[in-house]
């Protein structure tokens, strides 16, 4: 899958790894559609990179709600309508990055973190799917990108809520690339460890192999490239976060009782 030439449409753009892979494909003569609430912080960045060759938009969006997914649909295709060039028509690779997480202390639960978690990491990929999936099947062609996580496997302490909202996402991911393999839609699930953003900047604790979001965003790109059902980096955790996930209960338990979480 190449991306010169094509349409792509990335969530959560502002920061992170989103900011990263905008910068790249910016750099290659391709559409590309930038989704996020903060679109300030999208323009500040596109401001400072010289010699784009990406066609651009920018468009505001809160991914958690379906009418503000449904509206930035509406507003993708009355652009791409309006323009004639050698560009497609059509959205050929959505990568639905959009994340959130919150750490808290079993005494300050609250429902309104699950709602807003699961509402961007979960909702917010079915939303955009829901949009995408008509054109794409009628095409039976496309790719689908959902960024997911190593922390699926199992159910951390005091990031619950995020460990299952990304659980959810790759089961979702992993039953879309199923179903969609007849229609030749390709579904692409990416699994990060520990990567330098805004979100992680809050944890507490030592994240071992911490990786830049430049480096993170080369791994993507180069893995939707070369087509792989799963992007999963960096090895140490990959095989940690499988280990972890097969152990019985009992075990993991044991031992997760037993280390001191901040």
């Amino acid at each position: 899958m190449e991306f010169k030439n094509k349409t792509i449409l990335l969530t959560g753009a502002s920061t992170g790894i989103g900011k990263e892979i905008a910068k790249k494909l910016a750099m290659i003569s391709c559409r590309l559609i930038l989704i996020a609430r903060r679109t300030n912080l999208i323009e500040e960045y596109l401001s400072a990179i010289n010699n784009k060759r990406a066609d651009i938009e920018v468009i505001q969006c809160d991914v958690s709600k379906k009418e503000s997914v449904i509206e930035s649909m509406i507003k993708i295709k009355t652009r791409l309508a309006d323009r004639q060039d050698k560009i497609k028509n059509n959205i050929d690779i959505a990568i639905l990055n959009a994340g959130i997480s919150y750490r808290t202390d079993i005494t300050e639960l609250n429902s309104k973190h699950a709602e807003e978690i699961f509402g961007v990491n979960v909702m917010g990929i079915i939303y955009w799917v829901e949009q995408l999936l008509p054109d794409m099947l009628n095409r039976k062609d496309g790719m689908i990108v959902g960024v997911s996580s190593l922390a699926d496997s199992r159910g951390h302490a005091k990031s619950e809520f995020y460990c299952a909202s990304k659980s959810a996402a790759t089961k979702i991911l992993e039953g879309l690339r199923v179903e969609l393999h007849p229609y030749n839609i390709k579904v692409v699930t990416v699994k990060p460890g520990f990567v330098e953003t805004p979100m992680t900047a809050k944890n507490k604790f030592k994240m071992p192999l911490l990786m830049e979001p430049e480096k993170a965003a080369d791994l993507i790109l180069s893995g939707i490239e070369k087509e792989k059902p799963v992007i999963a980096f960096p090895l140490p955790i990959v095989f940690a976060s499988w280990l972890g996930g097969i152990l019985p209960s009992r075990v993991y338990e044991f031992f997760a009782k037993r280390v001191k979480v901040r």
